[in-house]
């Protein structure tokens, strides 16, 4: 640590000051030799696990061959094979073509990009409590200021930001179903008081926030905003970069709510821990932007492509989906007998594997409690489980585990995880009656 200090600036931060030496399935092994089950997954990167044998023999066969050409210059067929089968799997009965990247961010600057150059407007619709990434136009996309905005505006403009289906925390302070999704129907009130429909390219929404945390909106939502964006002509991005590939227990979290985005944005898992993200989308929607005003060097890199395709070979041939839900459930069947113990836990929520606990100071007034969620993650670490937080208050516990996690290194998680939880309650009260004194 003290290397890195000196070397990388202080805005790389760290989760854990556990350096990574070995990787497996769903445990790392640290520089010390110390194991751990990992509960992180590389920020939802490794849904087919670390160092999956079908990935490594993928890459070490393309690695044979070529590393690098510039599908730009010199194209070739592992990338061609990877929109091909994008354009098959993802959500719509439609004509759809796929353009690769390196990182999610990159594929959300590109679909504004493709989104604009086709409706010819210059506006974006996004949400509270969303994240698309660092870049600029991520940013401004982005909802949570700090640590990812700070000090960096000024920011693009035309974009205009609007409540997320988020019940535990509404934004109206009303309750599903007697709101009548009030948070959806918004929009068009939006269009009368804010910006005008007519000057919107495209709405960008996550259908369950990631860095927000795991919120998941009530199953009418995402057909509304759909209908209003049909209505005024507005394309509909989905942000599926974390809730991609399998992590809902559905292969796209979009098929839990029956919804065909105009472009589907993807990246994390896609690689299998090698860095690579698609823009996937309506054929006439993808090629309006002319020769040459999409691409990068590395984008769509050989390696990636490979490791991409096998990660799709992974999931027609194995059981991953079915994996994710059973994680899901015992997860949740732990969670809620820990609710009835700890008064800190707010919410449960989820969906498969892509599961969070929410919590808060107090049940009744919902008072984040981000230092206590700090020092839950701390805990872990300590006791030999990998996790990371997540929230706009940082007060979210998030489970992005391997689907290919065993059931005996799940329990070994969830086990640190409730004596985390513990931990951390048992001096809740010497903590309020010191501060009273």
């Amino acid at each position: 640590m003290q290397r890195k200090q000196a070397a990388a600036p202080r805005g790389l931060s760290h989760a854990t000051p556990v350096y990574v030496a070995h990787a497996q399935d769903a445990w790392l092994e640290d520089v010390d030799g110390n194991r751990f089950v990992d509960f992180a997954g590389g920020i939802g990167c490794l849904n087919v696990g670390h160092r999956n044998p079908a990935v490594i023999s993928a890459i070490d066969a393309q690695a044979q061959n070529f590393l690098h050409t510039c599908v730009q210059v010199t194209p070739y067929e592992g990338y061609i094979r990877v929109a091909e089968r994008l354009n098959q799997i993802t959500p719509g009965k439609f004509a759809k073509k796929t353009l690769l990247l390196n990182t999610g961010a990159e594929a959300i600057e590109n679909a504004v990009k493709i989104a604009r150059a086709y409706t010819r407007r210059p506006g974006a619709i996004a949400f509270e409590d969303a994240f698309h990434g660092r870049t600029f136009m991520a940013m401004a996309l982005t909802s949570k200021t700090h640590p990812y905005k700070d000090g960096f505006a000024p920011f693009p403009s035309d974009v205009y930001r609007v409540p997320y289906a988020y019940c535990y925390r509404c934004s109206y302070s009303m309750q599903y179903p007697s709101c009548d999704l009030y948070c959806a129907h918004h929009l068009e009130d939006t269009f009368r008081r804010v910006t005008a429909a007519e000057d919107i390219a495209a709405l960008i929404v996550e259908p369950v926030l990631g860095e927000g945390g795991f919120a998941t909106p009530p199953p009418e939502f995402f057909g509304i905003l759909m209908d209003i964006c049909r209505k005024h002509g507005i394309v509909f991005i989905a942000d599926e970069v974390q809730s991609g590939f399998g992590r809902t227990g559905k292969m796209f979290a979009c098929e839990h709510y029956g919804i065909e985005p105009d472009i589907f944005v993807t990246a994390k898992s896609l690689g299998g821990g090698l860095p690579l993200a698609a823009v996937t989308g309506r054929a006439e929607i993808m090629d309006a932007p002319g020769e040459g005003g999409l691409g990068g060097t590395f984008a769509g890199n050989p390696m990636a492509c490979a490791a991409a395709n096998a990660v799709l070979d992974t999931f027609e041939q194995g059981d991953l989906l079915h994996r994710a839900n059973s994680i899901g459930e015992r997860f949740e069947k732990r969670a809620r007998k820990w609710a009835d113990r700890f008064e800190i836990i707010g919410d449960i929520r989820g969906l498969g594997a892509m599961r969070a606990l929410e919590l808060v100071r107090s049940s009744d007034t919902r008072e984040p409690a981000p230092d206590e969620t700090r020092e839950i993650a701390q805990y872990c670490y300590e006791h030999g489980l990998i996790t990371i937080t997540a929230g706009t208050y940082g007060n979210v516990i998030r489970l992005l585990v391997p689907l290919v996690i065993s059931d005996e290194q799940l329990d070994e998680g969830l086990d640190v995880l409730e004596a985390a939880l513990a931990s951390v309650c048992e001096r809740r009260p010497a903590v309020a009656e010191a501060t009273m004194e």
